[in-house]
């Protein structure tokens, strides 16, 4: 049995911590709980961030890793991984700007951006998870090259 990479493991973890935190600030916003929601968003955030500062480090430093599974569906998992990114880049964009709408007290805007960042935000995490299990679980990982070593050529 083959151990699972730790640093996708992590960064997988906090981009579910994430999306679980989100649920829960919805929930309490929901419940007019507001200083517990912005607390909650305010911890999601970070989350958030932490996954990402794990996740571009291993890109830059690591590198990412190839799709190892049959060459068959390797083009699925192509279009799905592009859609993923699509939704990851999208939700964190409609994520800074929701909570910087948020921070400013600019609830009007808040209130129509808050649902729509966070359904966008559950897809990515849900997308995220698939993309882990196709590269770490279901699939033996393909070959990793850093994005240093192919720049400079090493």
């Amino acid at each position: 049995m083959n151990s699972l990479p730790i640093l996708p493991t992590i960064s997988t973890t906090f981009i579910v911590l994430s999306a679980i935190t989100v649920a829960v600030g919805w929930w309490q916003i929901k419940q007019r709980k507001i200083e517990k929601h912005k607390k909650t968003m305010f911890l999601a955030a970070i989350f958030a961030l932490i996954f990402f500062i794990i996740y571009a480090s291993r890109t830059i430093f690591i590198g990412n890793t190839a799709f190892g599974g049959p060459d068959d569906i390797k083009i699925y998992y192509t279009v799905f991984l592009v859609f993923h990114i699509f939704l990851a880049t999208t939700g964190a964009v409609f994520g800074i700007v929701t909570l910087w709408t948020g921070y400013k007290n600019n609830l009007k805007r808040h209130r129509k951006l808050g649902p729509i960042t966070s359904i966008i935000w559950f897809f990515t995490a849900t997308t995220g998870v698939a993309v882990y299990l196709l590269l770490y679980v279901f699939y033996r990982g393909g070959q990793t090259t850093s994005v240093i070593k192919a720049i400079l050529g090493f």
